[in-house]
This record gives structure tokens, sequence and C-alpha cells, in this order.
């Protein structure tokens, strides 16, 4: 079986001469991907070397996170990262509440409505503000956003890969 990576962040560049990167976060748990001692792991997306890491310090600094690696304590050690992916293996994944999924668990996803109308598959997942939205390829037409809010979200089967929701009013069909 193959082995199953997830984003965590990107390595946006370099920050000082101590070895430290700036991250932009991939991830709704930043604060536990990126606490100390936590094991991640440095992927290249051109040939996927990866190189395993532990996070000695981070800090978020605008929007993006200030992580210091262990063993890595100058420019010239990680200089090299930039543009890398960081990650961590399926089995890292934290455990969720009832009623919360991970992104990959939705993508994919055949949306039917509960009068039975098949209305296409969940591409993307958006996260414009309050709420997220599923954007729903549909076979015909343009895509359908549909806010993830509890009248709308009816039921959510990951292991059918069957979401059904409630069209209402206002909703393109």
């Amino acid at each position: 079986m193959e082995t199953k990576w997830f984003n965590v962040g990107k390595v946006a560049n370099t920050h000082g001469i101590r070895g430290e990167l700036k991250i932009i976060p991939q991830t709704d748990f930043p604060e536990e991907r990126f606490s100390k001692g936590s094991r991640l792991t440095l992927i290249d997306a051109s040939n996927q070397e990866k190189v395993p890491v532990e996070v000695e310090t981070a800090r978020l600094h605008k929007n993006a996170y200030i992580v210091k690696l262990k063993a890595y304590d100058h420019i010239n050690d990680v200089e090299k990262y930039k543009g890398w992916a960081l990650k961590i293996h399926q089995d890292q994944l934290a455990e969720l509440e009832e009623d919360e999924y991970y992104h990959h668990e939705i993508v994919g996803c055949e949306v039917v409505t509960d009068e039975g109308e098949t209305l296409g598959t969940i591409s993307e997942i958006l996260t414009p503000g309050a709420n997220h939205v599923w954007v729903v390829n549909r076979p015909k037409g343009k895509p359908l956003l549909l806010p993830v809010i509890d009248d709308v979200i009816l039921n959510v089967d990951v292991e059918a890969k069957r979401i059904r929701v409630h069209m209402m009013e206002g909703l393109d069909v």
C-alpha cells in the first residue's frame, strides 16, 4: 500500500541567518503541527526527495510561521529548502470530533439532494470567511458553490463518498 502524505505548510523563504524558515501554513492545526518536538517531513516536489525534520521553535508572524528546525542552525543549512512542502504521514493525522472532516475526505464525494437528484462531485474546498464553501463540479454547466452550514449539509458519509444536501432557495441548481 502506498504511503499517503498530507500538506501542512510550504517553505516560502528563509528568515534571518540562524536557520529559520518562513512557512505558509496549509493546515487547520498550525499550533499542533508547528509545536516544539513536532515531526514533519520536507518534500521536494521536483524529485520527491524526503527529509525528516523536528520543530525546535515556531512563532506566528504576519500570517506565516517562523520555524526553527532542530540541527539546522544557519541560513546555509536551510536555503535549499525554499519552495519545498512540509508534510505529515497519514499515521500522524489527528482524530477529529464528530461532524468534522479532513479536506481529502470531502474532495471527490458525490453530492445528492434530499430529493435524490445527483448534483456532481466536490472538487475543492474554499475558505472565504465565516464558513467553508464546497465547489461541486456538475456534469453540465458551471460549478455549484455550496455553503457548509447546517441548513444545507444534511449528511456526510465519507465511507460511501456521498453527501446529502438540501438546496435552499437562492442556491443555483
